[in-house]
Formats: structure tokens, C-alpha cells, sequence
């Protein structure tokens, strides 16, 4: 009886304990190994637009800290030792270790007490990884640049597409760790780095899942991007293309009802944007090779000068149909489709459905030719 006394008396002691944990808040307790000159730390948070300084404290003789610091829900956090920052994931209640060595020239380091603390170091690994790629690459092309003596056309040719395909291989890392991690707030992180025009599909799919599983439904972050992901909804890939009116170039009304029946791509440009008039032989060569196939284009102006549109039409050769708000980014039609930067295409087929968006160069020419030289 003695014996059950004391284990009942020992679990009780854990039990209080345990009851004793302070759950306002998150604990970080810290080392830092060879610091050397540096006397403090400081705690951001990634709570809105920018990453502002929410505490700071000193580093003990030792290379010791510690902060305590609420946080009602799982949010990005950061860590700056000396010149180096750090992620971390903490929400109120937990009990985060962290640990570096600041003699490490790639600033590595430890932390346990955070599964999504671990998880964010593990993304972090792997956006260093393909990021080193890319500095690699970009290193290189200036490096023949320099010796060259000028830029050249050659050799953009030859280093684009090695970036764009270090590009592509990192997104589809990132997309099967948000794929493998989605109860993880690392996750929403990993798929907030991707390029959201490039990638809106599978960014709006997973702000579907976010919201019908209530998953971080008390994050503001998360919120907001569920919020834009739903309002572009209706005009990403695979739904239905909302119809329009507008002012062709000889005043009269024209719309996506025009096209009822047909393949058309809703291509929004302007005189004035350089990335839309250096893509415009590409367009041009596009529309040439499958117009007698089925293919119809739309281009809708963002300008406000109607003599500068026209020029721009007449010295690019754009033989296709034309219209505008004449509003820039404010027009009806601009708005009902959110654009937001240009070029911006949408490609519908015949039932009115957006089958492609925002492609561009070899990759509008691929689609188009799989679309149209189908085998019988």
C-alpha cells in the first residue's frame, strides 16, 4: 500500500506540473555557440505585410536566451543572431529549444519542442538548395557576360532556359512538400513562395482544402490568402469564363459572347507595357500557325490613349480583334477577371470553359499544337 502511495503521489506531482504549464504564451529558450561579438537577440514576427522586431534580449555570458512571448496562434517567427535569421513556428504553450553555432558559415541549426519548427527548417533546406542552383547559374552568366565584354543573345539563350527549368524543378519540390506536410503551417509557407500566376491552380486548390477542413481558420496570414484564392476562383482553370461587354477599336460593343462556340484567348496587354510588346511576336507567330485551325484571339487593351493603342497594334502587326475599357487596371473587364499584371491571357474552348492561362512563349506554342493537332 506504501508503494501505490508513492507512485499515486509521484503522478499526482506530474499531473500539477503539468496543470502549471503556461499556456499564454510560447517559451524559447536558446544557446548560441561561439558568438563573439554579439550581445543581443531579437524575435520578429511575420504577422502582416512587412516582418517587424517584437522583442529582443540579451545573450548571457555563456550564449545563453530565452523568450516568452504570446502567441494565440501557429505563426511565423524569426530569430536574428548577428546577421543571420532564423525560422521558427511557435504557438502559446509550446516549449521550443533552439540551438546554432555561430562559427557555422551556413548559420545550420537545431530545434526540438516544434513539430512545425522542424518542418519549416526542412522547407528552408530545400529553398537553399535550389536557391544555390539558381545563384550558381546566374553566377555563371555573368561571369561570361563580363568576359565577354557585353550582354548577348546567345547566351541568354543558352542560361534562360537552364533558370526557368531550375525554376520549374523547385516548384515541383515545393508542391510535394505541401503535398506531404498540409496539417503544417511549414506548408502554407512552402506554397506561399511559389509564383502565383504561374502556379494559381494549384494555390487555389489548395486554399479549397484549407477552408473545407478549417485548417489554421485563426491565422490571419492564412485568411487572407484563402480570401484571394477564392476571389480568382472563378477564373482559374477549369471553370466557366464570365462573360463581358466592351468597346471593340471601332467603338461598337464586343464580348466573350462573340466567341460562343469557338477557341479564343482573352489576351490582356498594353502600348505601354514592355514584357507584353517583347511577348507580341510570339503572339503574332501563335496566331499565324493556328488561326485556320480554330484559334481566335481577343486582345484587350490596358491603355487610356486610344492613338497610342492603335500604334502599338499597327507597328506590332496584331491582325486579330481588339477592344478596351480604355481604364487600365480599373476597367470592368479587368476587374471581372482580376488582373492584376500584364501580359495576362486566358484560353477558352468552345463550351466556355478557361482550359490555359497565363502561358506564354514555347509553352503558348506546345499547348496550342496539343490542342489542335490532336491525333485523329
Amino acid at each position: 500500500m506504501k508503494l501505490r502511495s508513492i507512485v499515486y503521489s509521484a503522478v499526482a506531482f506530474i499531473l500539477v506540473l503539468a496543470s502549471c504549464k503556461d499556456e499564454s504564451v510560447f517559451k524559447l529558450s536558446g544557446t548560441v555557440k561561439n558568438p563573439d561579438k554579439i550581445k543581443k537577440v531579437y524575435l520578429l514576427v511575420a504577422d502582416s505585410v512587412q516582418i517587424s522586431v517584437i522583442d529582443s534580449t540579451a545573450l548571457s555570458s555563456d550564449g545563453k536566451f530565452e523568450f516568452k512571448h504570446p502567441a494565440p496562434y501557429a505563426n511565423l517567427y524569426k530569430l536574428r543572431i548577428g546577421g543571420a535569421v532564423y525560422d521558427l513556428i511557435a504557438k502559446n504553450g509550446d516549449a521550443i529549444e533552439f540551438s546554432t553555432d555561430q562559427a557555422d558559415k551556413v548559420h545550420s541549426y537545431e530545434v526540438k519542442g516544434s513539430e512545425n519548427s522542424e518542418k519549416i527548417q526542412e522547407f528552408n533546406k530545400l529553398s537553399n538548395y535550389w536557391g544555390e542552383k539558381n545563384g550558381k547559374i546566374v553566377e555563371e552568366y555573368q561571369g561570361r557576360v563580363e568576359k565577354l565584354g557585353k550582354e548577348s543573345d546567345s547566351l541568354v539563350a543558352i542560361y534562360r532556359p537552364l533558370f526557368l527549368k531550375n525554376m520549374e524543378d523547385y516548384a515541383t519540390a515545393v508542391l510535394k512538400f505541401v503535398n506531404d506536410n498540409k496539417t503544417s503551417l511549414a506548408a502554407f509557407y512552402a506554397m506561399s513562395s511559389l509564383e502565383p500566376m504561374k502556379y494559381e491552380q494549384p494555390m487555389v486548390a489548395y486554399a479549397d482544402e484549407l477552408k473545407d477542413k478549417n485548417l489554421f481558420d485563426d491565422n490571419p496570414a492564412v485568411q487572407r490568402f484563402i480570401h484571394q484564392m477564392m476571389e480568382i476562383k472563378p477564373t482559374s482553370i477549369g471553370h466557366k469564363a464570365p462573360d463581358f461587354t466592351t468597346a471593340g477599336l471601332d467603338g461598337k460593343p464586343v464580348g466573350l459572347s462573340n466567341y460562343k462556340g469557338k477557341y479564343v484567348m482573352l489576351d490582356f496587354w498594353a502600348s505601354w507595357c514592355t514584357p507584353c510588346r517583347a511577348e507580341n511576336p510570339n503572339v503574332v507567330k501563335a496566331y499565324a500557325a493556328f488561326k485556320d485551325k480554330g484559334f481566335n484571339i481577343l486582345g484587350i487593351s490596358l491603355d487610356v490613349a486610344k492613338g497610342d493603342w492603335q500604334k502599338a497594334i499597327l507597328a506590332d502587326k496584331l491582325t486579330w480583334a481588339h477592344a478596351s475599357d480604355l481604364q487600365r487596371f480599373d476597367g470592368p473587364t479587368e476587374r471581372l477577371y482580376h488582373i492584376e499584371a500584364i501580359p495576362a491571357n486566358f484560353i477558352i474552348d468552345p463550351q466556355g470553359v478557361i482550359i490555359a492561362k497565363n502561358i506564354t512563349g514555347a509553352a503558348l506554342e506546345d499547348f496550342l499544337n496539343k490542342t489542335f493537332n490532336k491525333p485523329e
